[in-house]
């Protein structure tokens, strides 16, 4: 078993469900294939014809200068809520060029100013939280498939299981996201594990989940490394994070949806401005999962590592951001370097919401909430990090509409320690 982040050797299933030997092929010796044997295209729906160790300034692509060490001793006022889940097993293995950033003393705790309070408990992998108009929040439970409806007053209540989700290993019910148009179109779309691939699938909400439409399938699946993060951005597209399944080759593979952040309209295809003509927005990822914007509209990823370093990354439309070449800073033209690298130990980030002006991370192995101030120019700040070990694995957070944030726990997925009452959602009020 492995966490999110770190490298094992598995059998992978791509969209084709075919075995794939060590050279990444299947059976058939087709490489990258879709359901129907013709190469699997970006945007081709098969069968359809802190503690920063190191810190750089936003859009410096490869360049020594600009970084610098991270300190302690952050205070933080904190106007959100916690929503938790995350850990991962080291490797042994190192890739990349990448080097290793000057040492840095641990950061101190920073303290919150209101204990969070739980709203939900006893729950199953709570995985992805998206907000309502009113306030109410949608949560996917990852392993079990359901998506509850939460209250701020904590009351909750089974919207629907999406039985045509297939939970194993890091795969099943992860990202959720309501349309901007909510109130008009009352869309709400999920991200899940199939029985072939990942996918992305819209519903019509009414207090329950009707008229289900995949917009994009042939995502491929994988033991680990699913990806998984949804959510709308400020120009109004949808936004979805993909991870690699353990074939390090298909980051840099621009004929595959796997290692990538993808844009697309509510429907499904390529949103106008891609760089690719596919809904690819940028490529050389490893297992990307939380999405942030800021005021400014700039976008911010956090990707787990592999043994060296965790990122945060400020994401450039058509950016290339190195893995498998890669990982940390690398110093290389041809690639974007993480704004943010934690050690492996400190962080698994896995959700990540912006508020008050910082980047809210979950550490999932690091089992704290990592805040990472932003400048104007959209530049890291000194991270510090809140309730460590208190909660145990922090998978999700979200930004809710009153400004307070939600955080999920990942205890129950099978690499944490789970207290009687857990997985909850807490929330964190000023």
């Amino acid at each position: 078993m492995t966490d999110e982040g770190r490298e094992v050797s598995i059998m992978l299933t791509t969209p084709t469900s075919a075995t794939k030997d060590a050279a990444g092929k299947d059976a058939a010796g087709k490489d990258g294939a879709g359901k129907d044997g013709r190469p699997l295209l970006p945007g081709r729906r098969p069968g359809a014809g802190g503690h920063a160790l190191r810190r750089r300034r936003p859009g410096r692509p490869g360049r020594p200068g600009h970084s610098r060490q991270s300190a302690p001793g952050v205070a933080v006022a904190v106007v959100a809520a916690v929503l938790a889940a995350g850990c991962s097993s080291p490797s042994a293995e190192r890739v990349g060029t990448a080097r290793t950033p000057a040492p840095a003393s641990s950061p101190s705790q920073a303290p919150p100013t209101g204990e969070p309070r739980v709203l939900a408990k006893n729950l199953a992998v709570p995985w992805g939280i998206a907000f309502l108009p009113g306030g109410d929040a949608l949560v996917t439970e990852r392993d079990t498939a359901r998506l509850l409806r939460v209250t701020p007053a904590g009351e909750v209540s089974e919207v629907a299981k999406i039985d045509e989700a297939r939970p194993d290993g890091e795969g099943g019910l992860m990202g959720v996201a309501v349309s901007p148009r909510f109130t008009e179109d009352g869309s709400v779309f999920l991200y899940y594990t199939a029985a072939d691939d990942n996918r992305i699938v819209r519903y019509r909400y009414d207090r329950t989940l009707t008229d289900a439409t995949v917009i994009l399938d042939g995502i491929p699946k994988g033991f680990i490394h699913n990806g998984g993060g949804l959510a709308f951005g400020p120009d109004g597209h949808l936004y979805a994070t993909t991870g690699e399944v353990g074939d390090r080759r298909l980051s840099q593979s621009r004929d595959s949806l796997a290692g990538k952040i993808l844009r697309m309209t509510a429907d499904g295809a390529p949103a106008p401005g891609n760089p690719f003509r596919n809904v690819i927005w940028s490529y050389g990822h490893r297992n990307v999962q939380g999405l942030a914007w800021d005021p400014s509209g700039r976008l911010y990823a956090s990707e787990f590592g592999s043994s060296a370093f965790d990122e945060v990354n400020l994401i450039e439309k058509g950016g290339n951001y190195g893995w498998p070449e890669v990982e940390g800073v690398g110093d290389d033209s041809r690639f974007i370097d993480p704004i943010v690298t934690w050690s492996t130990s400190e962080a698994s980030p896995s959700g990540m919401a912006y508020a008050g002006g910082s980047l809210w991370v979950a550490a999932l192995r690091g089992q704290r909430l990592w805040r990472v101030p932003l400048a104007p120019d959209g530049a890291a700040g000194e991270a510090a990090s809140l309730f460590d070990g208190r909660y145990g694995r922090l998978r999700a957070v979200a930004a809710a509409p009153d400004g307070s944030l939600w955080l999920g726990t990942s205890n129950k997925d099978g690499r944490g320690s789970p207290e009687s009452d857990d997985d909850r959602v807490f929330t964190l009020t000023p």
